[in-house]
């Protein structure tokens, strides 16, 4: 997808969210919806999803469209806690080279991970998103879904 035709869509996601997302006041509800837009909306989009972590400390599967997901992330593997750890965006533009990337989809060659943060900083979960294509995610990619967690909490 061309940059500007890229930058557009997003903006017009981001405020086609923004009106279906107020008033709420349950974390959960956004993310199935935002989950749901961004996936009907972005051609490139695979599987798009939410993976938290519990009270345990563990990464479990949350709202998602796309094929069957894996349930639980093992620790400390993978892109998903790759963006946790480093605390920021982590996007990988061939998953295959990844070191210790977890394979859901044997269909998936890349992806961008976004930590979701609570009101107060601290990180609660990350946004999923998988291509089939490689090399499909880039800065406007991190800087649209970056814009659309913030508006999670």
């Amino acid at each position: 997808m061309r940059k500007d035709k890229k930058e557009g869509r997003y903006g017009r996601i981001y405020r086609q969210l923004e009106k279906l997302l107020e008033p709420h006041d349950n974390p959960l509800s956004a993310m199935a919806t935002i989950a749901a837009v961004l996936h009907n909306k972005m051609d490139y989009f695979f599987w798009t999803g939410f993976y938290l972590l519990d009270d345990k400390g563990e990464l479990m599967v949350g709202p998602y469209q796309g094929t069957v997901a894996c349930i639980k992330l093992a620790r400390d593997t993978g892109v998903c806690w790759s963006a946790i750890n480093r605390g920021e965006t982590v996007i990988v533009p061939d998953v295959h080279k990844f070191p210790g990337h977890i394979a859901c989809n044997s269909k998936t060659n890349s992806e961008i991970v976004i930590p979701v943060k609570d009101e107060n900083g601290k990180i609660t979960g990350v946004l999923d998103v998988d291509s089939r294509d490689f090399n499909s995610f880039d800065e406007i990619d991190r800087e649209g879904l970056e814009k659309i967690v913030h508006l999670i909490s």
